[in-house]
């Protein structure tokens, strides 16, 4: 009840929006964007905001303000939009998409005529500012409030002074995960929208060592350079998952750059040899074609942390942005001291991904030399957490999960933030039995570092396993953009469409695991892995005898592969051979591990053989064997 003379105040949750380039837009087709931007708020966004029970204050041009009783539904109802305009934008060329910030404050407002006023909708506003195109930020307070009600993850910016606000506020951005990689635009003059005027794409840097066996090293360092830059809030900086799709092609910078949507593109070389390392660099304002900065370092293969600092702290110069303290520190903190620990790790991410006991062991040996080169390096502890989580597939017994947990623990002492160390743990958790807390680090990975592979793949798999198969897609479809080399996410996406019902990506994403799986026998043809998870592709697209010859191949490769006889198995029960996939089969079930029994139980591969006498005694033989005390 409104006092008279007193005016109405409410703790409220508020959320202000607005369009990215509006002015632009409008300039082009001011019609037309008027047009969409009337149907996407009549057609989704007013829907999704009723939804959430919230209530639009005022439209005002390109700006939205909405108000929640709840903080959750107020956070919950601005990704299903980001989400949703998203795949609203996808067959829209950049110039056309009508691309929202957001941003959300819990706070004390002031209430006349169905109106709302005061600092608590000025810090909405503020944050919208600071959001991302296509992003969302937050105060303190949303972040407190919201905790993990949401399968949303938080990234701290630190504080910032608010314009006409006082105190600074300390702000983060939500990170979904499963955001979709945009689409290129179409090849145009550069122009770049409001908001993305800091912004740099890191292309990957060429390896000149002539030895194709360096490239995990000249990778490695653009992908730390990248970290580094993303660390900077000011900077719009491009995932590694879309700069790689540019490796080994002709840079043509001003046509990258409108396809990207940023203005500066940093190119250069890395040459290797013995003791020494050549690094060149060169920052290019893509809108004048001029060289902003450009050096070559030409030194002792140690200094590669210094070289690497250099060339960060030289953008940021170029691009006249002042460091808050907190990303200064972040920037110059290098995640190890010795140069020879750096290269083993990055040697055993390189064999890691490969996902075979072979190189699985190998990478493991190449992760406990860097952490006895330097007993201090998260990385590798994650590492290693990582690979003997893997490889309990085969060696279930060798690698118990108090040690790796005990691992994975030493990681997260060392460096609480680090993305890989809560994947591994993670990883971890889910061969536990532990879903839940599994989940948690998961979202946690993904929030302090979207663009992982590892959390995406294992998430996928972890939503997956679950028959979460419509949740699980963003996850593999991020995987598969961020590794063009990877041919698990693309047969994951196959048995996410297949048990869903949906042929067509079924087929779609099957013909592209048979293709890069092909292209892995290629380059490793020692390999098992690539052979019978392509064949699984193969037989789902009924290509019978392609699909015996690569399950015989990789058998041959190694005979005694537990996880290929059970993929071999697979394939032949979608071929119809009942009675070989159960001899298969009846040979897995006693070597294999209980998260990979778990697979058996609800594989849909199996399904044709599902009714057989002999499969219902495995079944029997799995449920005594959980049943018998540990």
């Amino acid at each position: 009840m409104k006092i008279e003379g007193l005016l109405e105040r409410r703790l409220t949750a508020i959320l202000a929006a607005d369009v990215v380039g509006y002015n632009r837009l409008m300039g082009t087709d001011e019609a037309g964007t008027l047009a969409a931007m009337k149907r996407h708020r009549r057609e989704f966004l007013e829907p999704k905001i009723a939804n959430h029970k919230g209530r639009v204050v005022k439209l005002a041009g390109d700006s939205m303000l909405v108000e929640f009783s709840s903080v959750v539904n107020a956070v919950a109802c601005a990704a299903e939009i980001q989400r949703g305009m998203l795949a609203r934008n996808e067959s829209l060329p950049r110039s056309r998409r009508i691309e929202l910030r957001i941003g959300i404050h819990l706070g004390d407002v002031i209430v006349e005529d169905g109106d709302i006023f005061g600092d608590g909708v000025n810090v909405a506003a503020r944050l919208e500012g600071l959001a991302e195109p296509s992003g969302i930020a937050v105060s303190a307070s949303v972040r407190d409030h919201v905790g993990s009600r949401l399968d949303l993850g938080f990234v701290d910016k630190g504080e910032h002074a608010l314009k006409n606000i006082a105190p600074s506020v300390r702000v983060y951005t939500i990170s979904f995960g499963d955001v979709a990689v945009q689409k290129p635009a179409e090849p145009a003059t550069v122009t770049v929208e409001p908001g993305y005027e800091l912004s740099v794409a890191v292309l990957p840097f060429t390896n000149m060592s002539h030895d194709p066996e360096q490239e995990y090293f000249s990778d490695g360092i653009t992908e730390d350079i990248i970290t580094d830059l993303s660390k900077i809030s000011r900077l719009h900086v491009v995932a590694r998952n879309t700069v790689f799709t540019y490796k080994g092609k002709p840079v043509k910078v001003k046509q990258i750059a409108q396809e990207l949507g940023v203005r500066f593109i940093l190119e250069g070389s890395v040459r290797k040899v013995g003791e020494r390392v050549r690094i060149t660099g060169q920052l290019i304002d893509a809108q004048t074609g001029g060289h902003l900065w450009a050096d070559r370092y030409d030194r002792e293969l140690t200094d590669i942390f210094m070289i690497q600092d250099e060339i960060t702290h030289a953008i940021v110069d170029q691009l006249r942005i002042k460091l808050l303290p907190e990303e200064k520190k972040a920037i110059e903190s290098d995640p190890t001291t010795s140069v020879e620990a750096y290269t083993y790790y990055l040697r055993g991410r390189q064999f890691s991904r490969t996902w075979t006991r072979p190189y699985l062991l190998l990478a493991r040996r190449m992760f406990l030399k860097a952490v006895e080169l330097d007993p201090n390096y998260a990385r590798a502890y994650a590492g290693i957490a990582e690979c003997e989580c893997a490889i309990r597939d085969w060696h279930e017994k060798e690698f118990p999960l108090e040690s790796i947990f005990d691992t994975s623990a030493k990681a997260l002492a060392l460096d609480p933030n680090l993305a890989e160390a809560h994947a591994s743990r993670g990883l971890a958790l889910t061969h536990d039995g532990q879903t839940e807390e599994a989940g948690r680090e998961f979202r946690q990975a993904l929030a302090l570092e979207p663009s992982l592979y590892e959390a995406n793949l294992y998430y996928g798999r972890f939503l997956f396993a679950q028959g979460r198969f419509q949740e699980a897609i963003g996850f593999f479809e991020r995987a598969a953009g961020i590794r063009p080399d990877d041919y698990f996410s693309p047969i994951h996406l196959m048995g996410c469409y297949f048990s869903l019902g949906m042929e067509p990506e079924r087929q779609r994403w099957a013909r592209i695991g048979i293709e890069r799986a092909k292209s892995a026998l290629e380059r490793y043809p020692e390999n098992a892995s690539p052979a019978h998870r392509g064949a699984l592709a193969l037989a789902h697209m009924g290509e019978a005898e392609r699909a015996k010859e690569w399950v015989a191949r990789a058998l041959a490769i190694d005979p005694d592969d537990v996880v290929a006889q059970y993929n071999a198995a697979c394939v032949y029960s979608l071929l119809g051979e009942g009675e070989r996939a159960l001899d298969l089969l009846e040979t897995v079930v006693p070597q294999s591990s209980s998260y990979h029994l778990h697979w058996f139980k609800q594989d849909s591969d199996l399904d044709p053989i599902r009714d057989h006498p002999r499969f219902q005694a495995l079944l029997d033989a799995i449920e005594d064997c959980e049943d018998a005390p540990r």
